[in-house]
């Protein structure tokens, strides 16, 4: 009974509806990706760029302090990391995969 109940239904599908249905999702998908990562980025190199380093560190003594914990030699062994490749990020993107999408933002803000 349920078989048939099934067949009919594969029967009554229009296919290439719902193809265009799954092809249009999927580009709504890439789309939302690709503006995702361009906000995360922008809000990561923002972040970066705009907070003080020693107003992070007089909040992070500051919570110490409120829960008794010692921070003063992380800190210090904190400062002596390289600072270069903050904000960086573990993967990186070519030229040509950021000219791509940068051109697919411009085509979403359209």
């Amino acid at each position: 009974r349920s078989k048939q109940w099934y067949q009919r239904r594969v029967r009554a599908m229009n296919l290439q509806k719902v193809q265009e249905i799954m092809d249009k999702f999927e580009s709504q998908t890439e789309n939302l990706d690709v503006a995702a990562n361009a906000m995360d980025q922008s809000m990561g190199n923002a972040t970066t760029l705009s907070t003080p380093g020693d107003q992070v560190d007089a909040l992070i003594q500051q919570v110490a302090d409120e829960h008794g914990l010692e921070m003063t030699s992380m800190l210090s062994d904190a400062a002596a990391a390289p600072t270069d490749s903050i904000g960086a990020g573990s993967t990186s993107v070519s030229n040509a995969q950021e000219d791509a999408l940068t051109r697919r933002l411009a085509q979403l803000r359209n």
